[in-house]
Formats: structure tokens, sequence, C-alpha cells
């Protein structure tokens, strides 16, 4: 099978926006995370 030039930009992948969406969701997790042990702060009872 050999795909003209027009038909190759049409081609579209997605693995880059998964990864973005993926990257923006760690982000926002690890910055809440952050606020919680900020503003709550669990100690060791031993």
């Amino acid at each position: 099978m050999v795909l003209e030039s027009k038909e190759l930009i049409e081609i579209s992948g997605g693995g880059i926006k998964y990864g973005v969406v993926a990257f923006i969701g760690g982000v926002l997790t690890f910055l809440i995370g952050m606020v919680d042990g900020y503003l709550r702060p669990l100690t060791c009872n031993k």
C-alpha cells in the first residue's frame, strides 16, 4: 500500500494529546497533594 503525501498529512496520531492530558493530571495531583500535606500534616504516633 502506497500513500500519497496528501494522505500522509491527514493521518492523525493521538499519543501526544493523551500524553499532555496525563502530564497535566499528574502535575495537578502532585500540587493538590502538596497543599493537602501543608494544610493537614500527618504526624507519627509512636
